[in-house]
């Protein structure tokens, strides 16, 4: 299946009379968007408040991020999930409004999986998403079962987010797209003898799904991915909606939705196919807690990587700590069956770089890029404006912030900056690819 993907590139977002988009200005009728956001009757404020790099706001808690997009056979964006219609996404036609994204973002009440954005500063650097213009859908909920609690589900807001993303990505349903991707994969069985003479590479993709109650997770076509066994996909359906993000991991560890639509690794993959290697498709596997389901997953992919005659795979996690068992089981089972394996992760050393970096190892793991270590102090100054609430950092559990430490203080000081661990910046870490992060010696 061939999947096109129409790029429209924004260079401003702004609110007018109607949402449209006109010589590379996104338009939002605020009203009419937040009409639409407020019909579920489970979010009790809402307000979109527009952030663009460079500017001196600090946006906290994030708790999601989407690209704002439409399909234009008229299929739901996130089949499962915006609609309960369950469509393939391995194909069609997409328009895409790239330079920007949509994100959650909690008035009030943050969570162990929210985190921070600062759009201008040292923090700017931390985050692949302060490069975006921010859509930010700052709302508040009746969800008050979990308003105190510190890990949150935080469903009406993340789908509100999502309602949002798909109506602005209306905008851009009739009009030509600036630039097209084209990604396209023959079936296995038919691709021609000199594609088939290259190295074969799957990407085994370990997104997150350790809770076992329902609603946490990542999930796939509206699936919660803690109920399923590792399955191979077409890398379509990741870039075209089949995934979306889940509101439990810490931050920087996490996998938005934006990136699911945008993943880098399944880009250069397809970049590379017919050149260097035969890209043979991905292997979506899972995060588990129990030692016998890791075990059992690790089984599932490494035998679908023997069965499609991979040489080699890339893997890569969400997360670190329980995962890291997930992780290096899996990198095990693959070198075992002889798939030469590198592993994409990021570690936590402890907040002084000196404790084991994952919390399996194993001397078959011998080739592991690492995006960086989650404990990292990071002290970051106040910015001029807060979107959403300064205070949750520290309050509520936000996975590298806290309330008060004996040597450091509050993460959040009285002048408006800040101390936190690498932990909080939303999607910081970026497993999945947008890293710009470095080794040094010293």
């Amino acid at each position: 299946m061939k999947l096109e993907i129409g790029n429209f590139h924004v260079r401003d977002v702004v609110f007018g009379a109607r949402t449209a988009f006109i010589d590379g200005i996104l338009s939002i009728n605020k009203e009419e968007a937040l009409a639409l956001i407020c019909e579920d009757e489970h979010i009790t404020a809402a307000d979109i408040i527009i952030a663009r790099p460079g500017e001196s706001k600090r946006i906290v808690p994030v708790k999601e991020a989407i690209e704002p997009r439409c399909k234009l056979d008229g299929s739901p964006l996130f089949p499962g999930v915006t609609s309960s219609d369950l469509v393939s996404c391995e194909g069609g036609v997409t328009h895409a409004l790239k330079n920007c994204s949509v994100l959650a973002v909690g008035k009030h009440w943050g969570s162990f999986g929210d985190g921070v954005i600062d759009m201008s500063g040292e923090g700017a650097n931390l985050t692949y998403y302060s490069g975006l213009i921010n859509i930010c859908l700052v709302a508040d909920t009746d969800e008050l079962f979990e308003q105190r609690e510190q890990q949150k589900k935080n469903h009406a807001i993340r789908w509100a987010a999502h309602k949002l993303a798909e109506y602005l990505g209306e905008a851009v349903r009739a009009l030509t797209p600036e630039s097209v991707e084209t990604f396209e994969l023959p079936p296995l069985s038919r691709r021609d003898a000199g594609v088939m003479q290259l190295p074969g590479v799957v990407y085994v993709m370990q997104i997150q799904s350790q809770m076992e109650e329902l609603g946490y997770n990542d999930l796939l076509y509206g699936w919660d991915a803690n109920r399923t066994l590792p399955t191979f996909m077409h890398p379509n359906e990741i870039l075209n909606g089949a995934v979306i993000g889940g509101s439990f991991m810490p931050c920087s560890s996490k996998w938005s939705t934006y990136d699911m639509q945008n993943c880098p690794m399944i880009k250069e993959l397809y970049g590379q196919h017919g050149k260097t290697i035969n890209f043979l498709g991905v292997i979506m596997s899972n995060l588990n807690v129990a030692l016998e389901q890791k075990q059992r997953a690790a089984l599932f992919v490494a035998q679908m990587a023997r069965s499609l005659g991979a040489d080699s795979a890339v893997l890569a996690e969400e997360g670190y700590g329980n995962p890291d068992a997930d992780f290096i089981a899996c990198f095990n089972a693959l070198e075992d069956a002889g798939v030469k394996t590198v592993g994409i992760t990021n570690e936590c050393t402890g907040r002084d770089g000196r404790s084991q970096p994952l919390v399996a190892l194993s001397a078959k793991a011998n080739a592991i890029v690492s995006c960086g270590n989650v404990s990292q102090l990071l002290e970051l100054p106040p910015m001029d404006e807060v979107i959403g609430e300064l205070a949750s950092i520290g309050r509520d559990g936000l996975s590298g912030g806290w309330e008060g430490d004996e040597k450091l203080g509050p993460s959040v000081r009285p002048d408006g900056s800040i101390i936190i661990e690498n932990n909080s910046m939303f999607c910081g870490d970026q497993v999945i690819g947008w890293s710009r992060k470095t080794m040094l010696d010293f």
